[in-house]
């Protein structure tokens, strides 16, 4: 549908508005509509987002032929209202039935009355006979956290990148100041500062992200071993491939190599390329704006070219070489892969390549072609391969469930290895091993870690599931099937006011695992003003996660050890007076089968 005008081929919305004729009014079936969820764009403190191209096709469509019934099919609707956008057809606006002129105020009065107002809304379409939430039975589910603890030898690992992007985080500022972003008398171009900061916080969690799951791998493999033993098949769901870290350094190397490489492709990768095309190493000149203020602007030479701070530069050339004396951890995936290999393991990803070990250890590239993940998932529903791993590009209209028409029937064992960051996504690729016409259901196996930095990434699935309940179903579902208890959600109003009373705590000297000043240094974090009162408005709580995600693993222990205590006691407070969440409520009452609560 995305198709455009081109070579006087007519575009393939004019194409199939054609051949529908003029007033077609048969219906029109939007199969995973969520997939057209990016479809008017959005706002964020980033700045704006804009529309996808998919999402503008289902609208014309909608458009070109008024007089269609339009039926829209998904699991996962919408895991923010604003992704409501591309259902016009529901007459939530613009019609008379709801008080909405316009989307843009729908959106916004859903976003102030919050999951409430969400709940409201599924409800008034259901009571119109306008939507229809049906759910697949969890009957006979069955759910097992496989918990990995970090050896000594790991969290050596794991403090020594901490300690390196502390240090990164120092040269950050430092090259600020050097190149002319900032100054002692403050900050002198506002928006290379946000995406400077912005460039280096994204890095982090994508960073972390990939250690915390490739450290899982140890205790995923031996828990594999057991299942191929008893006879059952494993499946194993992850987010992140690497292929374009991969794909960068593969353009580096010449093809006559590729049959025998010597080449580093783990996460450690990803830093050295922020390093090498992120960290501000331009130099910009100060000059004074139309208002009198000092501002500063990138620094060019005669030519136009940028010229280079050498300050900046050196502190990035030392950092990379400081990163390359660190041990590398091998990504997830081809740990995976090279542990049972190829002939055992089904790949159901969007990689055209991979790097393979061969019987005699080397590594060479392996070409996939587009039509490896029908194979690969025939081949392990034949179980000719009786293990499959599968990411985003595997995680929609593919079964992986025993179905009762294949050869194999083996219990499914469901490694959630990597949640990833989108609610929607993590519920599509449960359901891959839990569908009907099955000869037994899954076993759900969650994996998780001792860090407790990784609540940062389990906190945005949480969060994200009570929306995707309150839209689709009416009813907000913190963890959606008992995965999460409302606990696991740290951006809550319960959990917002638990790290207030930290910040409290701890400015006044009452955190015994943490003082304030060695917090400061360690986080960059301050919640002073300039005159020494502190600040009213305080750093977010996603700011912290994220801070808290590079810290050495004692200092997360102790501090979440002590954030939690805050948070408990608040829950329990908001219990005893009768004043908690229902969702909260009842999700305490399964905590026997939560995912983290086990």
């Amino acid at each position: 549908m995305r198709s455009a005008e081109r070579e006087g081929k007519a575009s393939r919305l004019d194409q199939v508005t054609s051949w529908l004729g003029e007033g077609f009014d048969g219906v029109i079936t939007f199969d995973e509509s969520h997939a057209m969820a990016n479809a008017a764009g959005e706002k964020s403190d980033r700045g704006d987002k804009k529309a996808s191209q998919q999402g503008l096709a289902g609208l014309a469509l909608q458009n070109a032929v008024p007089d269609a019934r339009v039926l829209y099919v998904s699991a996962t609707g919408a895991t923010v209202v604003g992704n409501l956008a591309y259902a016009t057809r529901l007459g939530l606006w613009g019609t008379g039935d709801f008080p909405f002129v316009a989307r843009a105020e729908f959106v916004a009065a859903m976003e102030a009355g919050g999951i409430a107002a969400m709940e409201m809304i599924s409800r008034d379409l259901k009571a119109l006979g306008l939507y229809l939430a049906r759910s697949l039975s969890y009957a006979g589910v069955e759910y097992e956290m496989l918990v990995h603890e970090l050896t000594p030898a790991q969290v050596a690992i794991y403090d020594s990148y901490a300690d390196a992007y502390q240090i990164i985080h120092n040269n950050l500022e430092a090259a600020l100041h050097a190149s002319g972003i900032s100054s002692e008398t403050g900050t002198l171009n506002a928006q290379a500062k946000s995406a400077a900061r912005s460039a280096f916080e994204s890095n982090k969690q994508r960073f972390f992200n990939h250690l915390i799951t490739a450290m899982k791998c140890p205790s995923l493999i031996r828990a594999i071993e057991v299942d191929l033993a008893a006879g059952h098949s494993a499946v194993i769901q992850v987010v992140s491939t690497s292929e374009a870290v991969m794909e960068r350094r593969l353009e580096d190397i010449p093809p006559s190599e590729w049959d025998d490489l010597q080449v580093d492709f783990t996460p450690r990768e990803a830093v050295m390329e922020y390093l090498m095309h992120s960290f501000p190493t331009q130099l910009f000149e100060p000059f004074t704006d139309e208002n009198g203020d000092l501002r500063s602007r990138p620094a060019v030479d005669a030519s136009g070219n940028p010229i280079i701070c050498r300050e900046a530069e050196r502190r990035r050339d030392d950092l990379i070489e400081h990163l390359g004396a660190l041990a590398p951890v091998q990504g997830a995936l081809d740990q995976i892969l090279w542990h049972f290999g190829g002939d055992a393991v089904a790949e159901v990803t969007g990689r055209k390549r991979r790097i393979v070990k061969t019987l005699e250890g080397r590594l060479k590239v392996e070409n996939r072609p587009a039509s490896s993940n029908l194979g690969e998932t025939q081949a392990f529903m034949d179980d000719a391969k009786r293990i499959l791993i599968f990411s985003d590009a595997g995680g929609t209209g593919h079964s992986y469930h025993a179905d009762l028409g294949a050869k194999n029937q083996r219990l499914r064992v469901h490694y959630l290895l990597e949640p990833g960051w989108k609610a929607d996504n993590a519920i599509q690729g449960l359901g891959r091993t839990s569908r009907t016409n099955q000869a037994q259901p899954p076993l759900f196996r969650p994996v998780a870690t001792n860090v407790k930095g990784e609540k940062r990434f389990l906190s945005t699935i949480a969060r994200r599931l009570d929306t995707l309940g309150a839209i689709t179903k009416g009813q907000r579902e913190t963890g959606g099937q008992n995965m999460f208890r409302a606990e696991d959600n740290l951006e809550s109003p319960y959990a917002r006011a638990a790290l207030r009373q930290f910040f409290y705590k701890l400015r006044a000297a009452k955190i015994e695992a943490c003082s304030y000043a060695k917090f400061q240094e360690m986080t960059g974090l301050t919640l002073d003003e300039a005159d020494g009162t502190m600040k009213e408005t305080l750093p977010p709580i996603q700011q912290f996660l994220n801070r808290c995600l590079a810290l050495r693993i004692d200092m997360q222990d102790a501090i979440f050890e002590a954030f939690g205590t805050f948070l408990s006691a608040i829950i329990e407070d908001a219990r005893q007076a009768g004043t908690l969440d229902w969702a909260s409520r009842r999700s305490r009452q399964r905590n026997s089968r939560s995912w983290t609560g086990r």
